[in-house]
């Protein structure tokens, strides 16, 4: 909570501020007491509503907790998408259950009157809308639900918001939607190429239909674009949290080409502050259009990747080499001049460093071995 220590003048003249220490600012006060004839103390309302879609997840479990951290009120939905285990996404959202500033609520955003039942006391500021069908692969066996789950899905929470006059959106885009392109770093402004996955094709049309929004209905919208989020309760159907699974259990790591494709890994702290920040300049502006690299500008190959698991961890890598997939990017490498500029974005967290606390999470966290196989 702010606290305002402000000291009136000798005359009883307006009073200036003489010390601060507080999370919210001079827009939420919300009573004054006076503790002598000189020093008004200033405390803040009740800090700002979120709604975040996706809040059980690997990023919006991580995201909820640093927004509570912060003083907001967040109000979560999910519907437990049986992609991956289900228990691991319950396991995730025990901790919010128990702060008294989470409210969660099971819903699924393609459905629209679950959308409109949801028994909401104060209305949210803002959404940050993380809720999406994943994996690259899979989209390929079943691109109607991508379409439905990711398109649909966004165009539903959307139309919420406006039905209910709330005009700022966080979107969770992906790198993906560059397609496989030569041209490196990937920056925002350059046309994206045809996406090479209904994923990738799905989240690419996201970004497009909040665009229209924005000139249609004065949607203010920041599109950020992950790249490759790992760390503490990473989802166990990537390659990090997959391959360390399968070195500790003596199981073949399956390595489709030939190891030298690149991924610009972003540790989920990283992106965390990266949201929050956008949720900031959401909160502060009026106008705001923007697709934005969330990254952390430093590719590493995939065989430095499988290394440097095996070398932390003390386990061997077993390799099985396969052709390379379909839908797979040979490289990402985000361009993080926009996001400096706009979001102050600067990630902190080394590789080496992020992948030793993910051991140490994954070493301490049996229990997120997946034990169930998602569909």
């Amino acid at each position: 909570m702010w606290i305002w220590a402000i000291r009136r003048s000798l005359e009883g003249k307006i009073p200036y501020v003489s010390a601060i220490s507080s999370r919210m600012d001079s827009r939420n006060i919300r009573k004054i007491n006076y503790f002598s004839p000189f020093i008004v103390i200033v405390t803040s309302l009740k800090p700002t509503s979120l709604l975040i879609t996706g809040c059980a997840g690997f990023i919006g479990s991580n995201l909820c907790r640093k927004l509570l951290d912060s003083g907001y009120t967040v109000i979560g939905l999910d519907n437990f998408d049986p992609y991956y285990a289900p228990s691991i996404k319950k396991r995730n959202l025990q901790p919010l259950l128990a702060h008294p500033g989470f409210i969660f609520h099971e819903t699924d955003v393609t459905d629209e009157s679950s959308l409109e039942q949801l028994p909401l006391g104060n209305l949210p500021e803002l959404v940050v809308h993380l809720a999406a069908k994943v994996g690259v692969r899979s989209s390929f066996e079943h691109p109607d639900s991508y379409h439905h789950t990711n398109l649909t899905g966004t165009r539903r929470v959307v139309e919420w918001m406006m039905r209910r006059g709330i005009s700022k959106l966080v979107f969770a885009s992906s790198s993906s939607v560059y397609g496989d392109t030569k041209n490196l770093p990937f920056m925002e402004d350059d046309p994206l190429s045809v996406p090479i996955s209904p994923y990738a094709a799905s989240k690419a049309a996201c970004e497009a239909y909040n665009r229209s929004m924005h000139l249609e209905k004065g949607l203010d919208v920041i599109n950020l674009r992950f790249f490759t989020v790992y760390g503490p309760a990473q989802r166990p159907d990537l390659a990090i949290h997959r391959f360390l699974s399968a070195m500790k259990h003596g199981e073949e790591i399956a390595l489709y080409g030939d190891g030298h494709s690149t991924r610009d890994y972003t540790y989920v702290e990283d992106v965390v502050a990266g949201i929050e920040s956008a949720i900031r300049l959401l909160q502060e502006t009026k106008g705001v259009c923007q697709s934005i690299n969330l990254g952390s500008g430093r590719p590493v190959a995939l065989n430095e990747m499988i290394a440097l698991l095996g070398e932390i961890s003390g386990y061997d890598p077993v390799i099985r080499h396969e052709d390379s997939q379909q839908g797979d990017l040979e490289n990402t490498f985000a361009s993080l001049e926009k996001a400096g500029r706009w979001l102050g974005y600067q990630p902190t967290t080394p590789f080496r460093e992020g992948i030793q606390k993910f051991v140490e999470w994954f070493e301490a966290n049996p229990l997120w071995e997946p034990t169930e196989t998602g569909s």
